[in-house]
């Protein structure tokens, strides 16, 4: 640690824990609005285009505006600091059990890409490669100060944002259709151009912003060791300034008309907004703990199952979402009232699931494979 860690309050391991949970709790119940939108709008333009499609009502506009500005992309931002967070915490744990750590690091990314890639055959908006891809990085420079870690992680957001720009300038003049990412029916994603763009510019983002989680865990910020005050000055900074940021963008579609012209220009204040309001979002987060609440006991065991989630909100998405698609038109006010359905489902069945079991079903397999060994599962019942 940090000599400005040392110098914080010490709290214990299982403070530590719960704090990290709930965040990632929260973090993956708040991807779902917009991943959901991939699965029940035929084309990727219901995501990036409040107005191409689902905008029936002056609610639904509402729910696609409200998404753009506290959603897209910040709830990722905040899964993808805690996943940073947790290639350390496993690599600092597997130390104190092996002489190899780094190779059981190593093991364990591997087996996440093949995850992430069965996720990927799925649906085309998996992140669990993009992060098996990244982890690696990460765990070779994760030593490095907080400074450099912040500031290289800093760096690649902010690349992969303004990366936009020579793309917008390409679709403008006719090098780069934009197809399905803007436009209904038009060239589907995986056909498109822009896919490599769209890869690149999340690996990027992910890579960055899991440099940036290293770099607040290895400062004591993720583990609320800080002083309120600290945390207050975080939530009202991030906040403030990732709304202007995001705001500008938003304004630069409406303003538009949400045109293709400016779909991508308008993804740079949305990407560089994205930091801010994760970090934001931490202070919040942090500031509203309490391990008595039954709600955050909830989301706590929510985030211990974030995998089993994650992939389970897919499954749940394509079997209901895109088939219902097939045989009705649906509204975002539709997919919304179905997310809320699908959160109150995993804030049920985590806690339920953990009274009876260690892990998650997709967290144990990841553990007896990494391992290469079959790890105890059901709880004992004495």
């Amino acid at each position: 640690m940090s000599n400005t860690t040392s110098r914080s309050a010490p709290v214990s391991q299982k403070e530590r824990v719960t704090s990290l949970d709930l965040i990632r709790g929260i973090a993956i119940l708040g991807i779902l609005p917009m991943n959901a939108l991939t699965w029940g709008f035929s084309d990727f333009a219901g995501y990036s285009n409040v107005r191409a499609v689902g905008t029936e009502q002056p609610f639904d506009w509402v729910i696609g505006i409200a998404s753009k500005l506290f959603i897209e992309q910040k709830m990722m931002a905040l899964f993808s600091l805690l996943f940073g967070v947790g290639v350390v915490i496993f690599w600092e744990r597997a130390g104190s059990k092996t002489a190899h750590p780094n190779w059981l690091s190593l093991w364990r990314f591997a087996l996440l890409f093949v995850i992430g890639s069965i996720h990927a055959a799925i649906w085309y908006g998996d992140v669990l490669t993009a992060y098996a891809i990244s982890a690696p990085i990460v765990l070779l420079v994760h030593q490095r100060s907080p400074k450099i870690l912040m500031a290289v992680g800093v760096g690649l957001v902010v690349l992969g944002s303004l990366s936009a720009a020579l793309v917008q300038i390409g679709v403008n003049n006719g090098s780069f259709p934009i197809g399905e990412y803007w436009v209904p029916g038009g060239t589907p994603l995986l056909e498109s151009d822009l896919l490599a763009w769209f890869y690149a510019d999340a690996i990027l983002r992910s890579l960055g912003l899991m440099l940036i989680g290293v770099s607040f865990y290895r400062l004591g910020i993720v583990q609320s060791t800080r002083p309120r005050e600290f945390y207050k000055k975080m939530a009202l900074w991030g906040l403030g300034v990732g709304l202007l940021l995001t705001c500008i963008g938003v304004a630069i579609h409406v303003v538009d008309r949400w045109s293709e012209r400016t779909a991508l220009t308008g993804h740079i204040p949305l990407g560089l907004g994205t930091i801010p309001m994760a970090l934001g979002y931490l202070g919040v987060i942090v500031l509203w703990k309490n391990d008595a609440s039954k709600l955050q006991q909830r989301l706590q065991a929510a985030g211990r199952m974030a995998m089993t989630n994650y992939l389970s909100q897919t499954v749940l998405g394509i079997s209901t979402l895109t088939v219902l698609a097939q045989k009705v038109e649906l509204t975002r006010t539709m997919i919304f009232a179905w997310i809320l359905l699908v959160w109150a489902l995993q804030l049920w069945w985590s806690p339920w699931w953990l009274q009876r079991f260690r892990f998650g079903p997709a967290e144990w397999l990841w553990r007896c494979g990494t391992y290469r060994s079959r790890q105890p599962f059901r709880r004992s019942t004495n």
